[in-house]
């Protein structure tokens, strides 16, 4: 019998950790499976998950920059993939293409279980408003922190996005949207969801908003500190890359396509170690 075949899409792809993670997760739960990477062009996702599907694909994760396109293509959303308008996890099943977003799930894992940080109660500064912003809101305001400031580059497009989740709040103003040089005072935790770490920029946040009580989290990950984690730290932060994050998400994907969910700590650490 053939092992089922899952893959992660992205452009740029070659850097990712996926294959190595869900094969640990494929040892540790049983499951045989083949996952590997593959770079779709950047005008040609559609094509070319539906050509894997047709190869026989079960399932795949989606990375920078095709979170949207594949929201697009999902025949059926869950109700989180549809209150984020972006999908990072498909399911195919037959003619069905589910889309999923395990990025908030994991993140709020990371933040709480792994860091020991709890959200609630708590301001939370969220830095960018795309694809990778977009999956985390909801999960964030279900923890009920005091705040979360939606920070981007465009404003419009941060106000849109607190628009979308008027009806998930507690209160009126716990969420809100402004520029990257607007938020005032000091924040518990600063999430950077820009891609600016990949460009080895950093986003142009005042040094105020860090504390020494601050969690500063990049949601981008390599062997060195990315500049916003440099950055964040110099200001007295405690700092945290995105790897954490990447486990918790693949371990919520691979319960989507298998049922079962496998334990990420002894798998975290090592990456850790590898890194």
């Amino acid at each position: 019998m053939n092992p089922d075949q899952y893959c992660v899409f992205g452009n740029p792809i070659a850097h990712s950790k996926s294959p190595l993670i869900h094969a640990a997760f494929a040892l540790q739960t049983g499951v045989a499976m083949v996952y590997e990477r593959r770079l779709a062009p950047l005008d040609g996702f559609a094509l070319a998950a539906r050509t894997f599907a047709a190869e026989g694909g079960k399932g795949a994760n989606v990375t920078v920059p095709f979170k949207l396109d594949a929201c697009a293509l999902a025949t059926q959303l869950t109700p989180r993939a549809q209150a984020a308008g972006a999908v990072n996890t498909l399911r195919f099943e037959g003619d069905t293409i589910l889309g999923d977003n395990t990025d908030g799930a994991g993140l709020v894992a990371d933040i709480v279980r792994n860091a020991g940080v709890a959200i609630a109660g708590k301001r939370i500064l969220l830095l960018g408003a795309g694809g990778a912003a977009r999956g985390v809101v909801l999960p964030l305001l279900e923890q009920g922190p005091q705040e979360v400031i939606i920070a981007n580059r465009t404003v419009a497009t941060a106000e849109a996005l607190v628009a979308q989740f008027a009806d998930a709040l507690a209160h009126p103003d716990q969420l809100r949207a402004g520029g990257f040089t607007q938020p005032d005072g000091q924040f518990d935790i600063v999430i950077n969801a820009t891609s600016a770490s990949l460009a080895g920029d950093l986003p142009p946040v005042p040094a105020g908003i860090f504390a020494s009580h601050t969690l500063a989290l990049d949601m981008m990950y390599g062997a060195h500190p990315t500049v916003f984690m440099a950055f964040a730290a110099q200001h007295g932060a405690q700092v945290r890359d995105g790897l954490g994050m990447l486990v918790e998400q693949a371990a919520e994907a691979f319960y989507v396509w298998r049922g079962v969910r496998p334990q990420t700590q002894d798998l975290l650490a090592q990456l850790r170690g590898g890194l």
